[in-house]
C-alpha cells in the first residue's frame, strides 16, 4: 500500500506504530512469517519509540500540503468589496427542482451594512 500524498507515513503505522499483517499473511507462511525471531520484538520496541516522531513528521507534511492547497486557491480568488448603498445580486444554491432556465441569482438588493468580517446586510426592494 502507497503512502497518502502530503503524508508520507501508512495510516496503520501512524496509529499502531508498524506494518500490518494481513489475515493471508498469518495462515500462508509469508517471508515475514518464516524469518520472525526475538531479535524483531527488541526492534519493534525501538520502532515504537519512534511513532511519535513519525507522527509529528506526517503532521508537519500535512500542514505544509494544506498551506500550499489555501495558497492555491486563494491565487484564482478575485477579492470584492461593497459600500454602504450599492446595489448587488446575491447567487442562489440550486435547492430541489430548479431547472437549467431559472437565474442562479436574486435580487437586487441594496448593501445596508457592512460588517468587519467581511459580510454584508442586504435589503430587498420591499425593506425586508
Amino acid at each position: 500500500m502507497a503512502p497518502k500524498e502530503g503524508i508520507g507515513a501508512m495510516p496503520f503505522h501512524l496509529v499502531y506504530g508498524g506494518e500490518a499483517v494481513i489475515p493471508v499473511e498469518v495462515g500462508v507462511e509469508s517471508d515475514r512469517i518464516q524469518h520472525y525471531n526475538e531479535d524483531n520484538a527488541k526492534r519493534r520496541f525501538l520502532e515504537l519509540d519512534l511513532v511519535d516522531e513519525a507522527r509529528a513528521k506526517a503532521a508537519v507534511r500535512l500542514m505544509a500540503y494544506r498551506q500550499r492547497m489555501k495558497q492555491s486557491y486563494n491565487r484564482r480568488v478575485i477579492p470584492r468589496s461593497f459600500q454602504v448603498g450599492n446595489l448587488v445580486w446575491k447567487k442562489v444554491k440550486p435547492v430541489g427542482d430548479i431547472t437549467k432556465m431559472e437565474a442562479p441569482w436574486a435580487g437586487p438588493f441594496t448593501v445596508v451594512e457592512k460588517l468587519r468580517s467581511g459580510a454584508y446586510y442586504l435589503q430587498d426592494e420591499d425593506g425586508r
